[in-house]
């Protein structure tokens, strides 16, 4: 026809050809597509079905709804709080709190120097502010009235802890060179605190600023050591509902999923099967506390122990509390339970000089069953521009003042010295035990939580409001330790507060009866008692 022509057939038959390929390259691309998603949605399913099957097998069914209701209720309260009407509230609150504590904690009677003076003060002006600022009002621990705080605080003691820091003020352990004496000192320590725990060969340790840096560093040494050894990319830690809230925030710090793990009456110990249950292949550390710092209540370390060494996990136990009372119990001859590197599981110890090894504030240890388990806290940057960098923890530059305080410490108070200090604080602390059980005053009102066996002592009250309690005592001059879930009242005996333990209990006893007493007006007069805290 007319205006048309025909395509060969041979051309025809390529064009057919390059449609037909063209048609299946599009089904294989579709197919592939297909393909991605089903395999991403099946990796997606797969992982979260995991989780589901982790938390059930953990928690149980009842345990795990209990769980959801419990976070659904906390992020709806959220929302609540956040309400227009109710955040303003909410705030005035926290403001007047807030006022409260400044007013209490910065004295309208002084002044305060919040920018640098314009000429540098003479030595004897500075010196009378100093001698200001120690003498400003607060709770007597000189007189053995704070719970806990400072531990040993004799004139003798600090005196040799003042002149060892002033001969090391500007020494610096990054600096091992410049400052070997200081390097030899922290080496001695750390060998003494492992010799205490009954370190095997091989077993390292490092000193820190304190038992929260001590913590930061095993749970850091297990995260490396799951994701090196394991290739743990989500690791999870399991953590007994009492143990120090360090661990928390090394979990918040480190990227770690928490298990929380309740520690029920009356031993107010961990759960051991609950930690059994919640272990999975992302579970990268086992914790036990000797003891805790609520109750006072050593955890059943030896069933960790073993459970631990079942499923290959690490263990760590913390002793910041415990600290240079635990190793010496058994030889001052009061009860005891296996908790240290005996224990074939226990991988790693923090263990607080500062506290009962009597040394200056700022120093602790975290000890490691293997150097190799130390290493994996170590950071070391060879491609700095700066030159290799590398330093055995969180800090960089750490005052080697402390480290000659601590090592003064140890030396001066020497084995014969730490015995006689646990003879009498944990013999204090069981004469307070005492008083409490045989008074009938403080017998019929006031619990005690679980076993202590150290020297922290933890109570509750059967009718009265706890927290009342713990207001009278401070306002006889006391500084006690308000606990909660449950509410109590603890105290840690020091070397001050075994001098006037007699005094403490019969405080207690006044200010149980001054409550009772309270609550009978109340009832008399129609108001609703204050009940239990």
């Amino acid at each position: 026809m007319p205006g048309t022509s025909r395509m060969p057939v041979s051309l025809r038959e390529g064009f057919n050809n390059v449609r037909n390929r063209s048609r299946v390259s599009n089904q294989l691309a579709v197919l592939n597509l297909d393909l991605f998603r089903n395999i991403i949605f099946f990796l997606f399913l797969l992982r979260w079905t995991r989780r589901v099957l982790w938390k059930l097998k953990g928690r149980g069914l009842i345990g795990t709804l209990a769980e959801v209701y419990s976070d659904a209720r906390r992020v709806l309260y959220g929302y609540f709080l956040r309400m227009p009407g109710v955040r303003t509230q909410v705030r005035k609150q926290v403001d007047d709190a807030l006022s409260k504590m400044q007013a209490k904690m910065v004295p309208t009677n002084t002044t305060r120097y919040l920018t640098l003076p314009k000429e540098g003060w003479t030595t004897d002006a500075v010196r009378k502010e100093l001698e200001a600022l120690a003498n400003m009002d607060h709770t007597r621990w000189e007189d053995g009235y704070v719970s806990g705080a400072v531990y040993h605080g004799e004139d003798e003691l600090l005196q040799l802890q003042t002149e060892a820091y002033g001969k090391f003020t500007v020494a610096n352990p990054i600096h091992p060179d410049v400052f070997p004496g200081v390097r030899k000192m922290e080496a001695e320590v750390v060998a003494m605190v492992l010799s205490l725990f009954n370190a095997p060969p091989g077993a390292a340790g490092v000193s820190t600023s304190g038992g929260t840096e001590s913590i930061l560093m095993a749970v850091l040494s297990a995260r490396q050591k799951a994701y090196h050894e394991r290739g743990v990319t989500e690791p999870e830690m399991i953590l007994p509902e009492t143990a120090h809230t360090a661990f928390r925030k090394a979990c918040e710090y480190f990227g770690i999923k928490l298990h929380v793990v309740s520690c029920p009456a009356p031993a107010y110990q961990v759960d051991i099967r609950r930690v059994s249950r919640l272990i999975n292949s992302n579970t990268i550390i086992l914790v036990g506390s000797a003891p805790n710092y609520p109750h006072g209540i050593i955890d059943d370390i030896s069933a960790l122990s073993k459970l631990a060494l079942k499923r290959r996990l690490p263990l760590h136990v913390d002793c910041c509390l415990g600290s240079f009372l635990l190793p010496f119990l058994s030889r001052a001859g009061f009860e005891t339970v296996p908790f240290d590197f005996r224990l074939k599981g226990v991988t790693s110890i923090s263990c607080d000089t500062h506290k009962y090894g009597f040394a200056p504030k700022g120093n602790s240890t975290i000890l490691y069953r293997t150097q190799a388990l130390r290493s994996y806290q170590y950071f070391v940057d060879p491609t700095w521009s700066g030159g290799v960098y590398a330093s055995p923890g969180i800090a960089g530059s750490r005052p080697g003042a402390l480290i000659a305080g601590a090592w003064a410490s140890l030396m001066s108070v020497g084995e014969s010295g730490y015995l006689s200090a646990c003879t009498e604080i944990v013999g204090t602390a069981k004469k307070l035990l005492d008083h409490l059980a045989t008074s009938p005053v403080l017998a019929s009102e006031l619990e005690v939580l679980g076993n202590p066996i150290v020297s922290v002592i933890a109570f509750r009250a059967r009718n009265l409001n706890i927290y009342d309690v713990a207001d009278a005592m401070s306002a006889r001059g006391w500084h006690l330790n308000a606990t909660q879930n449950p509410p109590a009242l603890h105290v840690a005996v020091t070397m001050p507060l075994v001098k006037v333990w007699q005094k403490l209990a019969g405080d207690l006893e006044g200010v149980v009866e001054q409550e009772r007493e309270k609550e009978r007006v109340r009832l008399v007069e129609g108001k609703k008692t204050r009940g239990r805290g």
